[in-house]
């Protein structure tokens, strides 16, 4: 019922919130949403990284920062190398498995921001102590997740996509090989024969090299709750989906309801067109 009361505007007394964002053009969606939400009288706690990427904050909430173990220099980097990876024009499957290294290089990188955040002491006792209603979050690098699971915290996520298509198989969307194109694949929803037999090719070898990518956030999730755990045990607990895109120019299926399509917000703020 709170995170239905914090997304919602209305006369009712506003919740506390606390936003784990990603870094980069995610955080450019993210901000309108939470200046939004302190608008509406809702107190809004940010925590990031002392070292972030693209992360401009205002005064319009408060912001707890955390040190790491890593520079800006080192983000930039892996960066521009998962970049190049898909300007590299390459035949299939050479393509994918660039796509794929440079993939599991960016996560691992990123990924440190959350044993860094576990790491400090002061931060997760901050968090313990603040009464907070709920997680708002960017779930890419699961840490924000993994946090909510730690603290018995309900959690909304807010994204455009997940590998592997977690973000429909994760909150149980039937996604028929047939007409839905997976990733690496570069088909379109019309596939021939033996186009469709490479998508379900490409299907089966998606918990591999998802695994893959999240093989370090899997690990260290299951250390910090201290039972094994899964990727879609950290994702399928999500009280609700906000979606940055529009569920007219995807794919054909069907959704739960708890996912609640947003298009637009993923666009850079509107300006007026000149005379």
């Amino acid at each position: 019922a709170w995170i239905f009361i914090l997304l919602l505007p209305g006369p009712s007394d506003g919740g506390k919130l606390l936003v784990v964002p990603m870094g980069g053009s995610h955080w450019l969606s993210m901000r309108q949403v939470i200046e939004k939400l302190t608008e509406r009288g809702h107190e809004v706690v940010l925590v990031i990284p002392e070292v972030s990427w693209q992360m401009e904050t205002t005064q319009a909430y408060t912001v707890k920062t955390y040190p790491v173990s890593y520079t800006l220099e080192e983000l930039d980097n892996a960066f521009h190398e998962y970049l190049a990876a898909h300007l590299e024009d390459l035949p299939f499957p050479l393509n994918a498995l660039a796509l794929y290294n440079s993939s599991v290089h960016v996560f691992r990188v990123f990924f440190v921001q959350c044993k860094n955040l576990f790491s400090s002491k002061e931060t997760l006792q901050y968090v313990n102590q603040s009464g907070f209603d709920a997680v708002l979050t960017d779930p890419v690098f699961i840490c924000g997740a993994t946090l909510a699971n730690y603290f018995s915290l309900p959690f909304v996520f807010f994204m455009r996509g997940f590998p592997c298509n977690l973000h429909y198989k994760a909150p149980q969307c039937p996604s028929p090989l047939s007409y839905t194109p997976r990733l690496f694949t570069f088909n379109s929803e019309h596939m021939t024969f033996f186009q469709r037999v490479e998508n379900a090719l490409v299907s089966l070898l998606e918990p591999v090299y998802c695994n893959g990518f999240y093989e370090d956030a899997i690990k260290f999730s299951s250390e910090v709750l201290q039972r094994d755990v899964s990727l879609l045990d950290l994702l399928n607990s999500a009280s609700i989906w906000l979606l940055r895109f529009d569920f007219v120019f995807e794919y054909v299926r069907p959704v739960m309801p708890n996912m609640v399509f947003i298009g637009g917000i993923n666009c850079a703020q509107r300006k007026p067109l000149s005379k």
